[in-house]
């Protein structure tokens, strides 16, 4: 396979994650896309806010390629969690404008350098450190999609809007009865497991 098939793949994927991540948002107000829906506080918009610095490290710093438009919390040591959820004085324009810029600056890298271009993951251990092109942008599909399953789930828990992507939800064409009646059969399923 010639180097650009690969790459228009690879980033076919990680662009599917990251329309996920904001398709998951729309239609929601301010306290739904920001509020904690899990002990660890996982939330939609923190959710983005990360994986735009994701994109941010991996396609920047790792290749000696600092995006000069980066908040000063990217790539800086923090209070843990710090990328995972928005401020009060961060909107949500915000948040998305930062996730663009990541996007633009990671896809400027994907362009410029070829996949087995050499770079440096500082927090990674020493003997991982040394990576390439081709590995960061699997590893940081694999991460960006892990949360756009994430936020699939946290969606749901919302308002029942759940699926793949805005126009293909992915699933079988039913009604909400026909849903309730299958949840009910796999909460009976289960119960009967366990007393086995």
């Amino acid at each position: 396979m010639d180097e650009s098939k690969a790459k228009a793949d690879l980033q076919r994927y990680l662009r599917s994650a990251r329309d996920a991540l904001v398709w998951k948002l729309e239609g929601l107000g301010e306290y739904d896309a920001r509020r904690p829906h899990t002990a660890t506080g996982s939330n939609l918009l923190g959710l983005l806010k990360h994986a735009a610095g994701v994109e941010l490290d991996y396609f920047g710093q790792v290749f000696g390629r600092p995006c000069p438009d980066a908040p000063a919390w990217v790539g800086a040591e923090g209070e843990p969690n710090h990328d995972m959820w928005a401020t009060a004085e961060e909107s949500r324009a915000d948040i998305l404008a930062l996730a663009h810029t990541a996007w633009a600056h990671a896809d400027a890298t994907i362009a410029a350098l070829p996949l087995d271009a050499v770079g440096r993951v500082p927090w990674w251990a020493e003997a991982r450190r040394e990576v390439t092109l081709h590995q960061i942008l699997v590893h940081v599909i694999a991460d960006l999609q892990r949360h756009a399953g994430h936020a699939d789930i946290l969606r749901e828990g919302i308002d029942g809007a759940a699926g793949l992507q805005a126009g293909n939800d992915n699933l079988p064409p039913v009604d909400a009865d026909w849903w309730a009646a299958y949840r009910e059969r796999l909460e009976r399923v289960a119960r009967e497991a366990e007393a086995r």
